[in-house]
C-alpha cells in the first residue's frame, strides 16, 4: 500500500510532462479559430483618416478580400507593411485594414510615413470589433470570400512564403468559385 502511494506523484508527474510535450509539438503560429468558414462578424468602424472610408461587415460581400488588423506600434506590423504595398500594386485584391487599439494621430502618421495599402481603414481604439473578430494580437491577417465569410486566418506578420504559399494559393482558388 505505502509503494502504491508513492507512486501517485510519480505518475501525476509523468502525466503533466505528457500533456505539457504534447504542447511543444504544436505550431503557436496555428490558432484555432472558431469564425473559419463562417460570415464575418458584424462590424461598424469609423474611419480611421479624415474624408476615408470606415469598415463594416458590408464592405466584405461582392469580391475576395484580405482584412489585416495593425497597430502603429507593432513592430511586426510594420515588418509586413511592404507585403501589403506589393500586393496592391500588383493584384487586383482589395486588402481591408483594422486599426486595433492605436492612437489615431499615431496610426495616420505610420501611414503617412510607410503608406496606405488599404482600401478601408476602420479604427478601433476600444477593440469592440477585435472581440467580434477574435483577434489574439497584431498583425492578423483573415482571407474573406464573395460572400462574407472567413476562409482562413493567419496569426503574426505575413512575408513572402506566407503570401505565396499559402494566401495567394487560396484566394486564386475563392476567386474561381461562383
Amino acid at each position: 500500500m505505502k509503494r502504491a502511494l508513492f507512486l501517485i506523484p510519480l505518475l501525476l508527474f509523468l502525466g503533466l510532462a505528457g500533456y505539457l510535450g504534447f504542447g511543444l509539438t504544436r505550431d503557436a503560429r496555428v490558432l484555432p479559430s472558431t469564425l473559419l468558414d463562417k460570415p464575418a462578424p458584424d462590424f461598424d468602424l469609423p474611419p480611421l483618416l479624415p474624408g476615408g472610408a470606415g469598415l463594416k461587415t458590408a464592405d466584405l460581400v461582392g469580391q475576395v478580400s484580405l482584412v489585416n488588423v495593425f497597430a502603429s506600434w507593432c513592430v511586426p506590423c510594420r515588418a509586413e507593411h511592404a507585403i501589403w504595398a506589393k500586393v496592391t500594386k500588383q493584384e487586383n485584391l482589395p486588402i481591408y485594414g483594422i486599426n486595433w487599439k492605436d492612437k489615431q494621430a499615431q496610426a495616420q502618421a505610420w501611414l503617412a510615413e510607410l503608406g496606405n495599402p488599404y482600401a478601408r481603414i476602420g479604427f478601433d481604439p476600444d477593440n469592440k470589433a477585435g472581440v467580434e473578430w477574435g483577434v489574439y494580437g497584431v498583425p492578423e491577417t483573415y482571407v474573406i470570400d464573395r460572400k462574407g465569410s472567413i476562409r482562413f486566418k493567419h496569426v503574426g506578420p505575413v512575408f513572402e512564403d506566407t503570401l505565396d504559399g499559402t494566401i495567394m494559393p487560396l484566394i486564386r482558388k475563392l476567386r474561381e468559385e461562383k
